[in-house]
């Protein structure tokens, strides 16, 4: 482990650029003089060199990935907005309801190291572009399936992973590319407030189309033409930059793709990139189950307070919850991710550590919030309001960290796919089953009980109390983070610096004596 990861915990590090990274072929001892203090930050006429685009046209097409993420996230919770409609209409339980977020979320899961691989290869924009008119099309489709074929409705959903898996895989690489340093956070930062503010308008848009039309198809025919759109912007507005050029020094040479395997084993070695995606699955986790499930947990709270007329078979159900939790989401999103981005910033010029440590403290924070939201719901919903509000901020300020530290953690051109593996473990562990997992305890408990709408409620209630546990399960996976950031930014900056290599699996490695220690190194730096 390098010098900084032995630093106290919670304290400044050794200075990132004077520590050796052991094991560097070509340098005298483990590592000789570095070439710089650290990447090099290009000015703004530099990164248009670079990149061979002006400081206008990358925020141009920062806003319309913007556009694309919000429609994404949008689309994803207009189900959730119309849930108990969609029950009602294809006379569904509480876990057949799970499994039409689990199905999208497993089929967009298995999707995204596809997309990862193609991503790192080939052309970024063109995969995006193929991957939403696709999503759609399907979604589309999807908005016209009889009552009788509830098992056409979990195919479609599934078949809309792919042009989601398309889009989250790739995305981030592209601002990566043209952007650095603090300004590579900020426009992260706008990126990723489209996540919770996309969640919230698809409440919203789901509910208030629905209530508009008289029918809750509708809601599901409101995407498929903003998708169009967003396929025009990305066709006519964004270009392919160059991948890692932002992030070499002038005289480095250009970093080439390695094998998948080869990919995949530095990722496995990289333990930042493990214990944050682990980090990131409990946060998948908490916010699947929350998506899903909190409107039809806060109808049926006000439904045993005797707020609001039960969900009748054959009724439209109330749909002011999802309107306001749709609300909520917006507000905390934003709140939240720039709540994040800012106390990193601000942490980071005393603490290198500061990421995964704000990420371990909202996570830990959000907890006993969503804890109390579920237990106070029978007692008051307005308590229950102020206690989702207040661990839905927390609970945002990880998204854009989360994805910054991954980018400064691997090389340039094993983003994508390490962006995909992040999305596979987040969401195998985390919301693909996490909404089934959530609905079939509720209908195991609620079997165990005589039926009531109490009973209803009760059951749902202590299923989703499974949230806050994870969370904290989620906290202390940032804080194991904590302890190995340094060392694992500082190898990604020497490797698209040129001064750190990996040997290949192909060269023999032989035990040789250095500094009175056995040490095991490859034939060929020997033979030189």
């Amino acid at each position: 482990m390098s010098g900084s990861d032995t630093a106290p915990f919670l304290s400044q590090a050794d200075d990132t650029d004077d520590a050796p990274v052991p094991g560097t072929p070509g340098f005298p001892g483990p590592l000789g003089n570095l070439k710089s203090e650290g990447p090099e930050v290009p000015d703004p006429e530099g990164l248009q060199r670079i990149t061979g685009l002006s400081a206008g046209h990358s925020a141009l097409i920062v806003a319309v990935l913007c556009y694309i993420n919000l429609l994404n996230y949008m689309d994803r919770f207009t189900v959730a907005g119309v849930l108990p409609d969609i029950e009602q209409f294809f006379a569904i339980g509480d876990s057949s309801s799970g499994l039409i977020q689990t199905v999208f979320i497993s089929s967009y899961m298995v999707l995204a190291p596809v997309f990862g691989y193609l991503g790192d290869r080939y052309n970024r924009k063109y995969l995006m572009c193929g991957g939403i008119a696709f999503w759609s099309l399907v979604t589309l489709g999807s908005s016209f399936i009889p009552r009788e074929r509830f098992w056409l409705l979990l195919l479609t959903r599934g078949l809309v992973g792919v042009g989601e898996a398309s889009y989250s895989t790739i995305a981030p690489t592209l601002i990566a590319d043209l952007f650095v340093a603090d300004q590579r956070s900020r426009m992260l930062s706008v990126f990723y407030f489209a996540i919770p503010v996309g969640s919230g308008l698809g409440y919203i848009a789901g509910s208030k189309v629905k209530d508009m039309a008289g029918d809750w198809h509708w809601a599901l025919r409101v995407t498929p033409g903003l998708g169009v759109v967003a396929v025009l912007l990305l066709f006519l507005v964004v270009r392919e930059p160059p991948r890692g050029a932002v992030e070499r020094h002038s005289d480095s040479p250009p970093l080439n793709p390695t094998s998948w395997w080869a990919d995949l084993r530095a990722l496995a070695r990289n333990p930042s990139f493990i214990l944050s995606s682990l980090g990131f699955t409990a946060v998948a986790f908490v916010t699947g189950s929350l998506a899903l499930w909190a409107p039809a947990f806060l109808l049926r709270s006000r439904v045993v307070l005797g707020e609001t007329p039960p969900c009748l078979p054959g009724d439209s159900c109330s749909s002011s919850d999802s309107l306001i939790f749709g609300l909520i989401t917006c507000l905390t999103g934003v709140l939240g991710v720039g709540l994040g981005v800012e106390i990193s910033r601000r942490l980071r010029r005393f603490n290198p550590r500061a990421d995964p440590l704000v990420c371990a403290a909202g996570l830990l924070g959000s907890a006993p919030f969503l804890f109390l939201s579920v237990a106070c719901a029978r007692g008051s919903i307005v308590a229950t309001y102020i206690f989702i509000f207040i661990g839905e901020t927390l609970l945002s300020m990880n998204w854009a960290i989360v994805a910054d530290i991954l980018l400064y953690v691997v090389i340039p051109t094993r983003r994508s796919t390490a962006e995909a593996f992040q999305i596979v473990l987040s969401h195998l562990l985390g919301d693909a089953g996490s909404p089934y997992l959530i609905g079939l305890i509720s209908d195991r408990l609620r079997r165990s009980w005589p039926p009531s709408f109490l009973s209803e409620f009760r059951a749902l209630q202590f299923s989703l109390m499974l949230c806050a546990f994870i969370g904290a399960l989620g906290g202390a996976a940032f804080l194991g983070t904590a302890i190995f950031i340094e060392g694992d930014r500082r190898r990604a900056q020497l490797h698209v610096q040129g001064l750190l290599h990996e040997a290949g699996p192909e060269d023999d490695r032989i035990v040789v004596p250095q500094r009175g220690r056995s040490t095991r190194v490859p034939v060929s730096s020997v033979l030189i």
